[in-house]
């Protein structure tokens, strides 16, 4: 329940910042054509790419461990002296990297889009947008690290909500700023990485008073001899060569896009975007939440209680994202069309997006799967397993995206996205009782069968349901808009309903946990 109830907030936060999020892909799609928007994102994905790897993954799998572990043995004076220590060395790391990304522009750009040298205008753009884009990684690592601090105290609040800042900075930025900007002889779509650095400033800000108050924003220090110090450098190496593996999945599937027709980089990125939120909302969520839980029973010694958590944050995942899965696949294109068929973003655009979307959203439940079996590994000091499923995962999407690119173009790279996922949540499965032992597989196999049926049922229904809808002209109507949105809500009661025939247990864990609430209440 503690889990339940942390992931909740969590997810609170998430939801606010990924309904900003789509409001901001639609307000973009909108506003600048597909040629803008193409540089954009490959500019935007590199520091994003390396945030994941140097901020959100090293929090997650080597600093807050150390974190629990400093303050059960020494105490709060230990976990300040401990944060003082590490967030030196990630200032440090940060700044560095911020730096030489700025200066080795075109060298990134090239790695991540070689294929825009045959149009220098295109390049140099993207060139140009990735030196203003780059120092965001410095302010958001630092942000992922005071999130991670916090989270390991109990407070998760003002950190899930904390990114959606970024998106109302950047939802505006173009109504109010894009003409100035031109008038300063810079492309208009600049402004779109000036309101990035301003989002990645607040992210950070206003994080900070919390630590103040929990007395854990000490001046940072440089003490690399701090055996906790050296504990999560070795740890953090195998995750970040682990997290790099994955990521280069992005660079590989924007390097792909870069020699596919024009739009291609934005289709998979507005997919993406949308196959992120269930993803984020309830698996990230889920799997931030139990992490400190798991890393606590762990240090206890309670390995069944640690057993028991791992398969009830599996449940409660999949139980959102197999339906989320099936959902997207089914209104792919009317999802599409009610966000982005407006301006710049026509029919054309709409049914590419919609064919990644489809691809990509296919393994949305193994991704949900995958992130609270790696807060697994991580509670238990393993970083290195996870590394070698997120190179099997690399290799897999390397393969399917190659071969079937010639048939099916930017699709391609969203099958190659799933197919990766698959494999990956296949090799930690198989790895995972010889790290923690037998912790019951077969209790959570048995709940995604039955939450699997309920999910193809609602998915038949919101289907036909779905056909009211004039998806190709006017999609954006405001008859449209209420026939998706009583497709969604619809589809949410056929899948409430389908579970409960096919008693589904975390249905009736979650009536139980909102009976309660309404009793305290």
């Amino acid at each position: 329940m503690t889990i339940a109830r942390r992931a909740g907030v969590v997810a609170a936060g998430t939801l606010a910042s990924r309904v900003l999020g789509a409001v901001r892909d639609a307000a973009v799609a909108g506003y600048f054509a597909v040629s803008e928007t193409d540089a954009f994102y490959v500019a935007w994905t590199i520091p994003n790419t390396l945030r994941r790897v140097l901020g959100e993954g090293a929090v997650s799998a080597a600093i807050i461990p150390v974190f629990s572990e400093v303050e059960t043995r020494e105490g709060r004076a230990g976990a300040r002296r401990y944060v003082a220590a590490i967030s030196g060395v990630m200032l440090i790391v940060l700044g560095l990297v911020s730096v030489l990304g700025v200066l080795t522009a075109p060298l990134w750009t090239t790695l991540y889009a070689a294929g825009y040298q045959a149009n220098s205008t295109k390049f140099e753009l993207t060139v140009t947008l990735t030196r203003w884009v780059f120092p965001y990684i410095g302010l958001v690592g630092l942000a992922a690290l005071a999130m991670g601090i916090s989270n390991s105290i109990g407070r998760f609040a003002v950190a899930a909500f904390a990114p959606a800042l970024l998106n109302i900075v950047v939802i505006a930025a173009p109504f109010l700023f894009a003409a100035p900007v031109a008038w300063l002889g810079l492309p208009a779509i600049t402004v779109l990485a000036m309101a990035t650095l301003v989002g990645g400033v607040l992210q950070l800000l206003v994080q900070l008073p919390e630590l103040k108050r929990a007395d854990l924003l000490p001046w940072p220090s440089l003490t690399l001899s701090d055996p906790a110090v050296r504990k999560t450098l070795g740890l953090m190496g195998p995750v970040v060569l682990g997290s790099g593996i994955y990521q280069l999945n992005i660079v590989f599937s924007r390097l792909f896009a870069s020699y596919l027709p024009t739009g291609s980089q934005s289709f998979i990125y507005y997919a993406q975007r949308l196959v992120e939120i269930p993803q984020s909302l309830f698996a990230l969520a889920v799997a931030s939440a139990a992490l400190p839980t798991l890393t606590r029973l762990r240090n206890a010694g309670d390995h069944e209680a640690a057993h028991e958590a791992l398969r009830y944050s599996l449940r409660i995942s999949l139980f959102v994202a197999i339906p989320a899965s099936v959902a997207l696949v089914v209104l792919a294109e009317p999802t599409i069309a009610v966000l982005f068929r407006r301006g710049e973003f026509g029919n054309f655009h709409v049914h590419e997006t919609a064919k990644a979307l489809a691809w990509m959203a296919a393994a949305t439940w193994a991704v949900a799967a995958i992130h609270p079996i790696t807060r697994m590994y991580y509670a238990y000091n393993d970083t290195r397993t996870p590394m070698y499923c997120s190179a099997l995962n690399l290799l897999v999407f390397v393969l399917v995206s190659l071969g079937l690119r010639s048939s099916m173009g930017h699709a391609a790279i969203a099958a190659g996205t799933s197919a990766g996922s698959v494999a990956q949540l296949a090799a930690l499965l198989l790895w995972l009782p010889r790290r923690v032992g037998r912790y019951g597989l077969s209790e959570v196999t048995a709940s995604a069968l039955r939450c699997t049926f309920a999910g193809l049922v609602m998915g038949a229904v919101i289907y036909d349901v779905a056909r009211f809808g004039r998806w190709v002209d006017d999609a954006a109507s405001l008859r449209n808009v209420a026939v998706y949105a009583f497709t969604v809500v619809f589809g949410v009661a056929v899948y409430a309903g389908a579970c409960s025939i096919f008693r589904v247990r975390e249905l009736e864990e979650l009536t139980r946990a909102l009976r309660r609430k309404r009793s305290r209440l």
